[in-house]
């Protein structure tokens, strides 16, 4: 797959519940199957996906998701049940479900962006480390030099008011 079929599938991803999953209208998309056929094939495996790996979306999360992309309305010709959301683990197991050569590639694909945002986020904590211990740095310094201005202030002389200006 190319960069942009990767940013694509990079988009699909959303946190629910804490967890980065994915809508099974668009893996469906991805494995180029119908929501309704990849749906009866997970229902036919079900022990396959406990809650960790697979759930259904509440009204008030496909609300909120639904305000992210453009899709139609419940009871109008469109989607009728809630979707269902996969988590990384349940992708995995969704390619044993799926056996095409198309859920092959989708799947590695799907597996190295995870992967690529495991490592953003390791790099995230890593900068967010470095920026803390720079802004305690920044902070001692910044106490040192007022502490000694305090001081520097309390040993400079006091001048009279009304001294004469020099011209």
């Amino acid at each position: 797959m190319n960069n942009a079929e990767l940013s694509k599938i990079e988009n699909m991803i959303y946190v629910v519940r804490g967890q980065k999953v994915m809508l099974d209208s668009d893996l469906a998309d991805l494995y180029e199957v119908e929501t309704k056929a990849l749906n009866q094939a997970v229902r036919r495996n079900l022990d396959r996906f406990p809650k960790d790996f697979m759930f259904q979306l509440t009204s008030e999360e496909y609300l909120l998701l639904k305000s992210q992309f453009v899709t139609s309305k419940m009871g109008r010709g469109g989607k009728q049940k809630l979707p269902l959301v996969f988590t990384e683990n349940g992708l995995a197991m969704l390619s044993g479900v799926l056996n095409s050569a198309r859920a092959v590639q989708v799947h590695v694909a799907i597996m190295r962006i995870f992967t690529r945002l495991r490592s953003f986020l390791a790099m995230e904590n890593t900068l967010s480390d470095r920026i803390t211990k720079l802004e305690d740095g920044t902070n001692k310094l910044f106490k040192v030099v007022f502490e000694r201005l305090d001081a520097f202030e309390d040993e400079t002389p006091i001048l009279k008011p009304n001294r004469k200006k020099l011209v």
